[in-house]
C-alpha cells in the first residue's frame, strides 16, 4: 500500500512526537550501555545491529512502543444524546471537546509545544491524592497565539500536577496575501506575538480561579540547532500576589518543519531587546504626556481632582496599562448575530470582584480579556470592556463610561451614540439598556423634573479604543450632562496620537494580543436533558421527606418550553412575543376545577443542588414544590441556551395542576 507524500509525512511526523514522548532515546541509550557493558568480556567483537534489537526485545520497549501507538478513530457517542462517553476518570470535564485529526499542511510552519508537567505549586502540597470515583478540584491550562485558542484536559490539582499535552500552533505570515506563503527564520523573528498562557483552576461546585497568566516569547528556538528547545517555566500568581510564584510548567519548544538555518542566539536576544526598549520609550513618553495633561485637566477647576477620571489601571498581573489598551474593535464572526445578542452574552459571564486578603476595601483588578474569558467571571470593567469591543465590531460609537452608582459606588457601563445625537447606556451586568434624557439647569424652577431614567449617579470619564475624554462639565451628574464630545468645553480629550502611540495593535510589545471568542461546544439538548432529570431527582427526594407523593405530568412539562423559549428571547431583544400561545395551551392542558400554578427562575449555572435550594428560598416556589391537594401533578422544564465560551443561560419553570377543593 502506497501513501501521497503528504500522508506519509503527517505519518511520520506522529510516530516521531509518539517517540519523543516515550522518551524512546533515553531507553535506547540505557540498554546500548548495558549491552556494550555485558558484551566486553566476549572477545571484545563488535556489536551488530541484531543484536542491539535483540536487547530492545528482550528489555520489552518495542512492545511498550507497539502498545501504546494508538492512531486517531471517531469517538464513540451515545446515539440518543449525542453525547461522548463519561471519561472513566475521578472528575468529569464537563466541557468535553471532540479531538479531531489535524491535517498538517507541508507547505506551512508550525510551532509544536508541549507541556510536560508541573511541579512546586506549592499551595497544593497538602493536598490528599484523590480515591477513584471522588470529585476533585481540576487544573485546565488555556493558550492562545495568533488568533488560536486551545485548552488541555483538566487535571487534577497536586504539588506536581499531571499538565501533559502538546499543542500545534501555526506561524502565519501576517502581510497581505503571504499568509499561505512558509515563514522563514527572519520573518518569524520579527512576530513578537507571545503564546499567552492561563491557568484556571475548577473547585468541585464548579466555581473557577485565575492562578495564572502568563506571556511567553517562543522565539528562542529560532536558535536551537535542533528546531527544538525545553525549559522551565515559572508561573506568578496575579492580583495582590503577583509578586508570588504559583508553579512552574516545563515547556518543549519544536518547529516543524525544522529551520534549514538556525539563527545566532545574540541575533534573537538583540531583537528581544530592541523591542523592549522601543517600548519603554513609548511608554515613558506617554507617562510624561499623561502627567503633562493631567495638570491641565487640575488647573481648569480645583474640584476635578475628586473626579473618576481613570487614565491607568492595572492588569491580572500588576502591570499598569491606559485604560484605552483594554478596549479593541472585536467582530464576533458568526458567534453573536446582533448588537443586543451580544449585550446578553457578556452578562451571562458571571460577575465577581477581584478578591482581596483582608481588609481594606476594594482591590482594583481590571482582566486582560483572556484571562477574563477562560475565568467566564469578572468585575463591572471587565464586562464593560468587553462589551464596549463588540459593539465597536458591530459598527456602533461605542465608549465605556467610568463614575459610580447609588451610594457612591464606583462603577463602569456602556454608552452609545446614535447618528441623531440620542445617548443609549448599556448596564453590560444585566444586557439593560437606559436611553439617557439630561435634565436642563437653566429651565424654569416650576417645570417638571423628570425621573432619573438610569442607575447612574455620576461620570468623570469615557474612553474607548482611540479616544480618552475626561468631563469637565461643573457638575459630573450624569443625569445633568451633556454627552457632546465635540466641544472641548464640555470635555477634555486627550491626543489621539499619544494613544495610539501605545493602545494601538502591534504599537508596543507589551499589549495583549486579542483572542478571538470560541463557539460553544456544550451540546443545550444533552445539558438541559441532564438538568431536568437531576431537578425531577431533587424534587422527588424532597417530597418523599414531607411524605408526599410525586406524580409528573410530562404532556405539562413540555408546554412549559414555549414560555422558557419566550423568556430568553425577550432578553435578548426586548421585545415579549408567544405568551398568548403559551398561556392557550395551559387552559386547554388543566382540566375544569383545577388550578394551576409556574414559577420560572433563571440562572447563570448548571449546578442543580445549588439552583435546587435557591428555588425553595422562594415562597411561591416551595408552595408549588410541596403542593398538597386532590388529583396534584407536577411538572418541571430546563431550557439551557448557549453562548460563545460555553456561557449559559439556564431557565427552570417549576409547574403544578390540582383540583381545587372548598
Amino acid at each position: 500500500m502506497s501513501l501521497p507524500p503528504e500522508k506519509a509525512s503527517e505519518l511520520k511526523q506522529i510516530i516521531h512526537n509518539h517517540l519523543l514522548k516515550m522518551d524512546i532515546h533515553g531507553k535506547i541509550r540505557e540498554v546500548l550501555a548495558e549491552t556494550v557493558r555485558d558484551d566486553k568480556d566476549s572477545a571484545h567483537r563488535s556489536l551488530s545491529e541484531t543484536d542491539f534489537l535483540h536487547a530492545l526485545q528482550r528489555r520489552g520497549i518495542i512492545d511498550d512502543v507497539m502498545k501504546d501507538l494508538h492512531f486517531t478513530q471517531e469517538t464513540d457517542t451515545n446515539v440518543e444524546t449525542g453525547s461522548p462517553p463519561k471519561p472513566a476518570t475521578h472528575f468529569i470535564d464537563k466541557d468535553i471537546t471532540q479531538l479531531k485529526k489535524t491535517n498538517i499542511d507541508p507547505s506551512r510552519r508550525y510551532l509544536y509545544l508541549q507541556v510536560l508537567g508541573g511541579k512546586a505549586f506549592l499551595e497544593h502540597l497538602q493536598e490528599p491524592e484523590p480515591f477513584p470515583g471522588q470529585l476533585c478540584s481540576t487544573f485546565t491550562l488555556y493558550l492562545h497565539f495568533r488568533n488560536q485558542r486551545f485548552r488541555s484536559k483538566p487535571v487534577p490539582c497536586a504539588c506536581e500536577p499531571d499538565l501533559k499535552e502538546g499543542f500545534l500552533l501555526e506561524i502565519h505570515k501576517d502581510g497581505v496575501g503571504e499568509g499561505s506563503k512558509m515563514a522563514d527564520a527572519t520573518a518569524m523573528l520579527s512576530m513578537c506575538d507571545p503564546v499567552h498562557f492561563v491557568l484556571i483552576k475548577t473547585d468541585t461546585s464548579s466555581e473557577t480561579t485565575l492562578i495564572s497568566s502568563y506571556f511567553l516569547d517562543w522565539r528562542t528556538v529560532l536558535a536551537s540547532p535542533t528546531g527544538k528547545t525545553c525549559f522551565a517555566v515559572e508561573l506568578m500568581g496575579v492580583g495582590s500576589e503577583c509578586k508570588v510564584p504559583a508553579g512552574v510548567l516545563t515547556v518543549s519548544l519544536e518547529l516543524y518543519p525544522p529551520l534549514t538555518e538556525t539563527l545566532s542566539t545574540d541575533i534573537v536576544s538583540t531583537q528581544q531587546s530592541l523591542e523592549r526598549q522601543r517600548t519603554a520609550e513609548k511608554e515613558r513618553l506617554f507617562l510624561v504626556y499623561a502627567k503633562q495633561w493631567w495638570r491641565e485637566f487640575l488647573e481648569i477647576r480645583p474640584s476635578h481632582q475628586s473626579k473618576l477620571v481613570k487614565i491607568f489601571a492595572q492588569d491580572e498581573n500588576g502591570v499598569n496599562r491606559p485604560v484605552c489598551s483594554y478596549v479593541r474593535v472585536l467582530r464576533a464572526g458568526r458567534l453573536l448575530e446582533s448588537p443586543r445578542q451580544a449585550a446578553r452574552f457578556v452578562s451571562l459571564l458571571a460577575h465577581e470582584k477581584a478578591p482581596v486578603v483582608g481588609g481594606g476595601g476594594k482591590q482594583e483588578q481590571w482582566c486582560t480579556l483572556m484571562a477574563f474569558l477562560c475565568r467566564g467571571k469578572g468585575d463591572c470593567e471587565d464586562h464593560a470592556t468587553l462589551l464596549c469591543s463588540l459593539l465597536l465590531g458591530f459598527g456602533l460609537d461605542t465608549y465605556v463610561c467610568v463614575g459610580t452608582k447609588a451610594k457612591g459606588v464606583p462603577h463602569a457601563w456602556v454608552l452609545t451614540r446614535g447618528t441623531d445625537g440620542s445617548i443609549t447606556f448599556w448596564e453590560s451586568l444585566t444586557a439593560h439598556r437606559y436611553l439617557h434624557r439630561a435634565i436642563d439647569p437653566d429651565a424654569p424652577p416650576l417645570a417638571p423634573t423628570p425621573k432619573p431614567s438610569s442607575p447612574y449617579r455620576t461620570v468623570g470619564c469615557v474612553f474607548n479604543h482611540q479616544t480618552f475624554l475626561a468631563n469637565c462639565q461643573p457638575s459630573d451628574a450624569v443625569e445633568l450632562c451633556v454627552f457632546d464630545f465635540q466641544n472641548q468645553s464640555r470635555w477634555k480629550v486627550m491626543s489621539e496620537e499619544a494613544l495610539k502611540s501605545v493602545c494601538a495593535p502591534g504599537s508596543t510589545t507589551s499589549l495583549p494580543p486579542l483572542p478571538p471568542l470560541c463557539a460553544p461546544s456544550l451540546d443545550p439538548a444533552a445539558a438541559s436533558n441532564h438538568l431536568e432529570l437531576e431537578m425531577r431527582y431533587l424534587v422527588s427526594e424532597h417530597r418523599k421527606d414531607l411524605d408526599l407523593v410525586t406524580v409528573w405530568d410530562d404532556h405539562l412539562s413540555y408546554l412549559l418550553s414555549s414560555a422558557l423559549s419566550a423568556y430568553e428571547l425577550e432578553r435578548c431583544t426586548g421585545v415579549s412575543c408567544g405568551n398568548e400561545e403559551f398561556q392557550d395551551a395551559v387552559r386547554r392542558a388543566v382540566p375544569d376545577g383545577h388550578t394551576f400554578k409556574g414559577f420560572p427562575i433563571h440562572f447563570l449555572h448548571r449546578n442543580a443542588r445549588r439552583a435546587f435550594a435557591t428555588c425553595l428560598r422562594s415562597p411561591f416556589c416551595e408552595e408549588i414544590v410541596c403542593c398538597r391537594g386532590d388529583h396534584v401533578r407536577l411538572a418541571v422544564r430546563v431550557r439551557v441556551f448557549v453562548y460563545p465560551e460555553n456561557a449559559c443561560a439556564v431557565w427552570l419553570m417549576f409547574a403544578c395542576k390540582y383540583r381545587s377543593v372548598l
